[in-house]
């Protein structure tokens, strides 16, 4: 990606900083919950100090709720091992400007322990593993995600005291399609593309979507971790752009009992040579090692649903007859079925309609590759495909709930075998704490139903 505009490389980066043109350098990583986090760091302690040393910073950041409390049940992190902190090792490949954001460059980070070694748990090296898993085959992932969102009128500070209720979608009914539509808030559509392609993407297209005020940027695909890369970069960027133009967007699931906020992950295979290795002569024009990728998928979905649906909200999408599955399926060009397979030839690949606008990009693409390789070591045999309404098929269906999710996945033997018992365990802790809180909430829903009727 170094030749993607606005992509840097460290000398370039020096004249930079040199010339004036930028004085910070934010150095991030993405957490559980897919977020960055880090540090803003001045452009010339970052070039004389980080770039050589690295940084630190707190291992609680891979054990907190999504309120960044503090929470028990964590190996890694924890008042008993006095909350030590990580090496934030920066991945100069990932060096590049963020235009939203004046005088600023962007750097990932890899996190390491300060005695040494990876941290097994860190979202970004689960995927590095799952990827030398595959080059061990002399394969290589290449991957798109699909993230919606929905745009308020309203400012995050102003939907926050508002408590999230009655905000003012940016538009009032269904646009999915519709230029006129989507013309209604092209400055900020338009802002993201641009400052998006300014920072390393390659943009695709914008279209609306069936939610009031829904909306889908499509970006092109690329290898993996370069693709989670952007997609962690692109989902805090644009709440960051929509901040400054005075209005809010939400990635949540399932913000009303509208239609969801998908992220539908497209995945292909390659030979480390580059060549396409899905496509064949088999029925559908598959490869056999297309027949043994998409049958692990299928097989592992359930297990693996949490890794698709990380949060409560999560589940509240798999409705049916909501273009979100609930079908443990898999068709061509069917979008009815969990797995959809799309393309042809060297673009032949498979669609994952599982994951929600929440989901951590990282952790969703291990799963897939990891199930992937499940059935390709495997060499599992592909059902048939399903044709016609997957919904009422009476297929097995993905889990409904987290907490059924948490007890698939802490019976996977396919999950411990391809993570570890240190990184399953962990995220299930994370289901855990997410649940626990969950259950000691009191909602509107409840206030509503009891305050004078029950």
């Amino acid at each position: 990606m170094a030749n993607r505009r606005g992509m840097l490389t460290l000398d370039r980066l020096r004249e930079l900083v040199e010339e004036g043109a930028v004085d910070t350098v934010l150095v991030a990583i993405t957490d559980m919950q897919g977020r960055l986090q880090g540090k803003r760091c001045a452009a010339e302690y970052f070039l004389n100090e980080v770039v050589e040393h690295a940084t630190e910073a707190c291992n609680y950041l891979l054990a907190v709720d999504v309120d960044m409390n503090t929470v028990d049940g964590y190996a890694m992190s924890s008042w008993e091992t006095g909350y030590g902190d990580f090496v934030m090792r920066p991945d100069f490949d990932t060096l590049r400007l963020l235009p939203w954001q004046e005088g600023t460059a962007l750097v990932l980070a890899d996190l390491e322990r300060v005695q040494g070694g990876a941290v097994a748990p860190s979202p970004r090296q689960i995927l590095r593993g799952q990827l030398d898993r595959l080059a061990a085959l002399g394969l290589s992932a290449h991957v798109g995600t699909e993230l919606e969102f929905i745009v308020f009128d309203d400012t995050f500070e102003s939907a926050w005291d508002k408590r999230y209720q009655d905000l003012r979608p940016a538009n009032q009914y269904n646009v999915d399609y519709s230029m006129l539509g989507t013309a209604r808030i092209e400055p900020l559509l338009r802002r993201i593309r641009n400052d998006m392609g300014g920072a390393g993407l390659y943009v695709e297209s914008a279209k609306g979507e069936c939610n009031p005020g829904q909306h889908e940027i499509a970006f092109r695909y690329a290898e993996a971790l370069a693709t989670c890369d952007n997609h962690s970069i692109y989902k805090t960027g644009s709440k960051e752009i929509a901040a400054q133009e005075g209005k809010s967007l939400t990635f949540m699931a399932k913000y009303n009992e509208r239609e969801g906020n998908s992220c539908h992950i497209h995945i292909s295979l390659r030979s480390t040579a580059g060549e396409a290795v899905l496509a064949g002569d088999g029925p559908g024009g598959f490869s056999p090692l297309m027949e043994h990728f998409l049958a692990g998928q299928l097989a592992g979905l359930r297990e693996l649903t949490y890794f698709f649906a990380p949060n409560i909200n999560s589940y509240k999408r798999f409705v049916p007859g909501s273009f979100a599955p609930t079908a443990v399926a898999w068709g061509t060009d069917n979008r009815t079925c969990a797995l959809r397979v799309v393309g042809h030839g060297e673009s032949l690949r498979t669609e994952n309609r599982v994951p929600g606008g929440d989901v951590n990009p990282y952790l969703a693409v291990s799963a897939l590759i990891a199930a992937g390789l499940h059935g390709i070591e495997n060499e599992l045999e592909l059902e048939p495909e399903f044709q016609g309404n997957a919904y009422g098929s009476g297929k097995p269906t993905v889990p409904t709930t987290l907490r059924e999710a948490a007890e698939l996945l802490d019976r996977s033997e396919l999950a411990r075998t391809a993570f570890g018992d240190e990184v399953v365990d962990h995220y299930l802790n994370a289901a855990k704490v997410e649940n626990a809180a969950y259950d000691a909430a009191v909602t509107d829903w409840e206030r509503i139903r009891g305050f004078e009727r029950l």
